[in-house]
């Protein structure tokens, strides 16, 4: 049996709102690093609980991805008055043995809507 959960539910008398979830298959062909990656090269300004919501993954995994991407050179933080701008650091390899030849832009490249 399947549980749907609808998008909005009753507290009380007061009627709380969510946003539709995005469709999300259950597998893809790359990590939610690379997803994070994506969608902060589409949009730097994007903040972090937009970003779950295009990935599909919590706030706390976006904050703990972008510290990974942060440390490992493929991102920059940069404050901008209460909030943060990410920028992405395309020339940077790729971390996978079988894809280090490859750079972020390439894959940026290849996966531009």
């Amino acid at each position: 049996m399947s549980h749907v959960t609808p998008a909005s539910e009753t507290y009380g008398s007061v009627m709380a709102l969510r946003e539709p979830e995005p469709d999300i298959p259950s597998w893809t062909f790359l990590t939610n690093h690379a997803h994070v990656l994506i969608a902060v090269s589409r949009d730097g300004d994007l903040r972090q609980r937009d970003i779950a919501h295009a990935v599909g993954i919590t706030t706390g995994a976006v904050q703990r991805i972008l510290d990974d991407l942060e440390d490992g050179g493929y991102v920059h933080r940069e404050r901008v008055g209460r909030r943060n701008r990410y920028v992405v650091t395309a020339d940077r390899p790729l971390r996978h043995p079988l894809e280090r030849p490859h750079s972020v832009q390439e894959l940026l490249t290849t996966l531009d809507d």
